[in-house]
Order: structure tokens, then sequence, then C-alpha cells
């Protein structure tokens, strides 16, 4: 019964890899390509 615990560590790990790379992915990509708007000092919106 041993295997029980190596197939659900193998994929528990595997899913923390992959969402650990979409993480990684999402938060790589600048703020402006994420549809999200920084404020200047003016108080204009940058676009």
């Amino acid at each position: 019964m041993w295997y029980f615990s190596w197939i659900l560590g193998l994929g528990l790990a595997l899913t923390f890899g992959v969402l650990n790379a979409i993480w990684y992915e999402v938060m790589e990509s600048p703020p402006e390509e994420q549809g999200e708007q920084r404020q200047l000092p003016g108080g204009n919106a940058k676009r």
C-alpha cells in the first residue's frame, strides 16, 4: 500500500509545480499587459 502515498505525493508535487509556473507567468507580465492603469502624479491615467 506504500504506492498510494507515492501516487498522492507525486500528484501533489506536480500540481504545485504547475500552479507555481502559472503564478510566475502572471506575475512576470507588466501591469500594462494585465489591463491595469497606472496613476501618474498629475492625476492622469497612463494608457
